[in-house]
């Protein structure tokens, strides 16, 4: 037992008053990180919403006829007249391909487009992923799967573009393989296409919207993954009876 007549250590008041200020700031950055989780992705959001619209009104207002630019006889600018105005227009000529005269004047444009050196390729290019994109009949990536790339033993997220025969590729004939598109981290939009064995990949339970937010943050955000059906229903018998 300690002594009673022995001085008790005395508490220094500094040491209270840094952990107090220390508690402080600790909070405070930890409400500034929780603000700037959410106001962030806000902010780009309506930074990129801004940014695109403006770019139509740049492109498209030029253009107008004075009596169908509302900053003629506005006394303040209209933001997104120039996007509307685009969007009128590619439904329009969407409207007139769909009949033969639009479809004449549309397969003459093709062949003045496909005659030039140069610009043949950039048209043909971008029409083939264009079309590719938004064909109705709903060509894009099939699966999310792993691969082993760019090493063996080192696995990589990919998307299955298609399935293809050896053959098509120069290979053995009635070799079943995959074409696998790997895309770069945090721009989905560039990486690489190679062929590979069906045999050689791994088709993960996860859809390309979710494998697409896994590629875009880096690996930081993961699926949140449904419970399967067994362990649902054996959390539900374990619950209290009044829950």
């Amino acid at each position: 037992m300690p002594d009673p007549a022995e001085p008790r250590p005395e508490v220094k008041a500094v040491d209270v008053e840094t952990k107090s200020q220390s508690s402080v700031f600790g909070k405070l950055r930890a409400y500034f990180f929780t603000g700037l989780v959410i106001t962030a992705p806000i902010a780009i959001t309506v930074w990129a919403t801004y940014w695109f619209v403006t770019l139509f009104d740049s492109w498209i207002k030029p253009f107008l006829p004075a009596s169908y630019n509302p900053d003629t006889y506005l006394p303040i600018r209209i933001p997104g007249f120039g996007l509307i105005f685009a969007l009128i227009a590619i439904t329009l000529i969407g409207f007139m391909a769909a009949n033969l005269a639009g479809r004449t004047m549309i397969a003459i444009w093709d062949k003045i487009l496909n005659a030039m050196p140069v610009v043949r390729s950039i048209y043909k290019g971008s029409k083939q992923i264009f079309e590719t994109l938004f064909s109705q009949k709903g060509a894009s990536f099939r699966y999310v799967c792993l691969v082993e790339w760019p090493r063996r033993g080192a696995w990589s997220i990919a998307f299955i573009s298609r399935e293809v025969d050896g053959g098509q590729i120069g290979l053995e004939v009635g070799r079943p393989m995959y074409a696998v598109y790997v895309s770069t981290t945090p721009n989905p939009t560039s990486g690489y296409v190679f062929f590979v064995d069906v045999a050689d990949v791994k088709i993960m339970d996860m859809s390309v919207e979710d494998g697409l937010k896994l590629v875009i943050s880096m690996g930081l955000v993961f699926p949140d993954k449904p419970m399967p059906p067994e362990k649902e229903a054996a959390a539900a018998l374990s619950l209290p009876t009044g829950a």
